[in-house]
């Protein structure tokens, strides 16, 4: 009997979902990250650090969020940030596309299964193209994080000396890239991030163009890169960068005016505070890097900030939040019904009832975590914080962003599992994260008679 029951459990094992595999592979990260970190020799005072905390900041590494309860370059010694940085390069891509690129590198032949994994890992729906895709993501990546090391090395070096100032600029690139909002510049001032550099438009234009670049994802990349040869578009291209040009320059000239006269911006010259709000409508995208101190915004710069990382970035990429294809199709499902139409048009294409369903849930899903988890911490504070603070805060772990105006550094253990698991659930995606708990078999679909309901 045992000899029977033993392949099945091992084969059932393997046979898990491609959901159910996404989201294990990325808590296997995560645990591997907090043992390490945990260890003497991955703080500089040569000490065990706490496992909860260590757990917080692997999490926050490997979902590429960026709230942290120690600052990295003060606490972490640097086989500590290593390993962070590390985390962060496997969240931004996912271990299943990782694991699948060097596949093919050694020339294995993945099968079925393996490209069905894949799939799912790089949010494609064309198993054809799959491969090429894996191999176009790891090219773009190798690339554009050379290319901007190369470029904040031009500042980093001359200030730091060739080797700090290169391993600063390798790590800053990287973390932008992949939308982490790590930095290594504490030793400036603990949790200064680029508060430092905002008239270095050198700097924080640099850190910009890689969050960007990380954030429309790497199918838009690619797409616009072939342009020349197809001399066309994708609809998912023409949303993602009309949504996000939308969301970037509206966002940077509301910020602008919302901070001109307050005290973030106060000391700075006219053209510092324009790109002080454009890069913070930038960084509000899922990347966690901030020019101006996050905790003296005005409330209704806050409000902004958390409905534009709630947003988030584009599918396919290495940015979080509900994703700007999500809002786009929610909001041209209202234009529909409100002309009087049944189907969702963008562009003069029909969206498919598949896609719309997914959107709402992913929204719905979205605002009742963000509640209920902004009231647990409420409720598990002990000195009361303004509620738009916890909002803020419980939207950034969500959306994996990682700008914070001081809340994760003054909760306790209750609201640290809260933001950990926000950060979780953010990165591999709530609908991903449903699907594979339940496990719903959908193979014999029901023949189900009509309903009528009346709505509104």
């Amino acid at each position: 009997m045992f000899n029977e029951k033993h392949p099945k459990s091992k084969l059932k094992f393997f046979e898990a979902s491609p959901f159910q595999i996404v989201c294990l592979s990325f808590l296997v990260v995560i645990l591997a990250g907090t043992f390490l970190l945990t260890l003497p020799i991955s703080s500089r005072a040569r000490v065990f650090t706490p496992p909860l905390n260590a757990l917080f900041t692997a999490t926050s590494a490997t979902c590429v969020t960026g709230l942290v309860v120690y600052d990295t370059a003060t606490y972490w010694s640097l086989f500590g940030q290593i390993v962070i940085l590390t985390l962060i390069q496997i969240g931004g891509l996912g271990l299943v596309t990782l694991t699948s690129f060097f596949y093919i590198l050694i020339g294995k032949k993945m099968g079925f299964r393996g490209i069905e994994l894949a799939k799912e890992s790089i949010n494609t729906d064309n198993f054809a193209d799959v491969k090429k895709m894996l191999k176009t993501i790891m090219g773009l990546t190798i690339s554009i994080e050379f290319i901007g090391a190369v470029i904040l090395s031009f500042t980093f070096i001359p200030q730091f000396g060739f080797w700090h100032g290169a391993y600063i600029a390798i790590f800053t690139s990287v973390s932008a890239f992949c939308n982490a909002g790590f930095d290594v510049l504490g030793f400036q001032g603990e949790f200064c991030s680029l508060i430092n550099y905002t008239d270095n438009v050198f700097v924080y234009g640099t850190v910009a163009m890689l969050i960007i670049l990380g954030g429309i994802g790497f199918v838009v990349i690619r797409d616009v890169l072939m342009y020349h040869k197809t001399k066309k578009l994708m609809l998912h291209t023409k949303v993602v960068l009309v949504v996000t040009s939308i969301l970037v320059i509206g966002g940077g000239i509301l910020f602008t005016i919302l901070e001109w006269n307050n005290v973030t911006m106060a000391q700075l010259t006219p053209w510092q505070k324009v790109g002080a709000g454009f890069f913070h409508s930038v960084s509000t995208r899922t990347a966690g890097f901030n020019t101006i101190a996050q905790d003296t915004l005005t409330t209704l710069s806050k409000v902004l900030s958390t409905v534009l990382m709630l947003i988030g970035a584009s599918p396919a990429s290495t940015g979080g939040g509900i994703k700007v294809t999500t809002i786009a199709v929610i909001i041209m499902t209202i234009v529909s019904v409100l002309r009087g139409r049944d189907d969702t048009t963008i562009h003069k294409n029909i969206v498919s009832q598949k896609a719309v369903y997914r959107a709402l849930t992913l929204f719905f899903l979205a605002i009742v975590w963000v509640t209920f988890a902004s009231m647990i911490i409420i409720f598990s504070l002990e000195t009361s914080l303004h509620p738009i603070d916890v909002v803020f805060e419980t939207t950034s772990a969500f959306a994996t962003v990682g700008l914070s105006t001081g809340v994760t550094a003054t909760t306790g253990a209750l609201a640290k599992v809260i933001l950990i698991l926000s950060m979780y659930l953010g990165r591999v995606g709530p609908i991903t994260l449903m699907i594979s708990l339940t496990l719903i078999n959908n193979s014999n679909k029901e023949v189900l008679p009509n309903g009528k309901i009346i709505i509104g």
